[in-house]
């Protein structure tokens, strides 16, 4: 049993490898694309990716507590098959786009889909012992971490050869990740723990709810928000931050991802397994927390090409938060609506994802805009590092309210 479960986490990874490693190729290309699309600048450019990630959020908002209880009515594996397929369709939208209006549809396609994560997390609490849900937790990070050193690089060298070529490219390996996943990857849902689709469960609003039957992880919950939102800053905003202020080329972009990767795969796939059982989960989120916020603060007054390398060592090391706190979250709830719970959270993630990027991405432009009443290309990052603080506050008082 225990080869087997090791073997599915095995499986479960190489999916998520391939799958990050997709999103991260056509992220050094990305504001050329759509500065092409639309003749604007860097300033205006960003708006727009904003305003990209804002339909992609929008929409997987509703849709993802549907397909976490149809996983939890089905299964985990057709359910992440389907949101690979929808990956390479949008890629191939992106990849082919002839106007900004259809990078709107690939986007809705794909939120639409977009349950890889959500699913991978229904996975990995379905096969882990409560003790090791946690560091397991933790493969979404290393493989997250992993993807994000090949694919920015890898996107950086592909867009030397046209700016499409990396969206071919992450279109490519979405559709043999789907083709990999069906013919390797087992489920993991055994049919005697599934439970019936109801749709007042799986509309957004019904799935949040859900959530308040376990009042221990409401404020969790809540933490987790404002670490979304803060993360929002580097997904959205980072490309756009070191081009403007470092004129850092698309390779250059790629190669500083790729070293964040690196970081966060060692974090995610070493340090964690030892940190987490020595510190206990609830040391972990304080700590991770805490070194988020040092590393959104540095972001945002680097001078500097190499400070953004350096200070991305107390970013990376916050890692250790996000599989503490899904670990206790998971912990509440019983195996047959870990779908739910994944899906309920993947919408929290969306709610942050449609108001994360365009509060960032709009910081970013107006602050690097004539408008401004001073240059401040960093403002999203200091804002990434009060809501961290916030967040470490929010985390403070439900484990105080919790031992009470």
């Amino acid at each position: 049993m225990r080869n087997k479960k090791e073997a599915a986490l095995g499986f479960i990874f190489i999916t998520l490898l391939i799958d990050v490693i997709g999103l991260g190729i056509i992220v050094p290309v990305i504001p050329d694309l759509i500065k092409n699309l639309i003749h604007g600048d860097n300033s205006v450019a960003a708006k727009y990716s904003g305003w990209l990630s804002f339909a992609y959020a929008i929409v997987q908002f509703g849709f993802a507590p549907v397909l976490g209880n149809l996983s939890d009515k089905y299964g985990r594996r057709p359910v992440l098959l389907f949101s690979l397929l929808g990956f390479g369709i949008d890629y191939l939208f992106l990849a082919f786009a002839p106007s900004i209006w259809w990078l709107f549809v690939g986007r809705v396609i794909s939120g639409i889909t977009g349950a890889s994560f959500t699913t991978a997390s229904a996975y990995i609490a379905d096969i882990s012992t409560p003790e090791k849900r946690a560091q397991n937790f933790g493969l979404i990070g290393v493989a997250f971490g992993v993807g994000f050193i090949i694919g920015p690089a890898l996107g950086g060298v592909l867009g030397h050869f046209g700016m499409r070529v990396p969206f071919l490219a992450a279109a490519g390996l979405s559709l043999l990740n789907c083709l990999y996943g069906y013919f390797v990857l087992p489920e993991s849902l055994p049919k005697e723990n599934r439970r019936p689709f109801e749709w007042k469960r799986a509309n957004p609003i019904g799935s949040l709810i859900q959530l308040k039957k376990h009042p221990a992880i409401v404020g969790l919950a809540a933490s987790l928000i404002l670490v979304y939102i803060a993360g929002q800053s580097i997904q959205s905003v980072w490309t756009f931050f070191t081009m403007q202020k470092f004129s850092w080329d698309e390779l250059q972009v790629g190669l500083s991802l790729a070293f964040v990767g690196l970081l966060i795969a060692l974090v995610q796939g070493g340090l964690i397994r030892i940190a987490i059982p020595k510190l206990g989960q609830e040391r972990s989120v304080y700590i991770g927390l805490l070194l988020y916020t040092i590393g959104f603060t540095l972001f945002a007054f680097a001078s500097k090409s190499w400070m953004m390398y350096a200070f991305m060592i107390p970013y990376a090391l916050g890692g250790i938060a996000g599989p503490s706190i899904q670990g206790i979250i998971s912990a509440q709830v019983p195996s047959n609506e870990q779908g739910e719970l994944q899906g309920a959270l993947t919408s929290l993630m969306s709610i942050t994802a449609f108001i994360g990027p365009p509060i960032m991405t709009n910081l970013f432009g107006y602050f690097t805009s004539n408008k401004a009443p001073f240059l401040f290309p960093g403002a999203a990052f200091l804002l990434g590092g009060i809501l961290t603080l916030a967040s470490t506050i929010l985390a403070y008082r439900n484990f105080k309210r919790s031992q009470a």
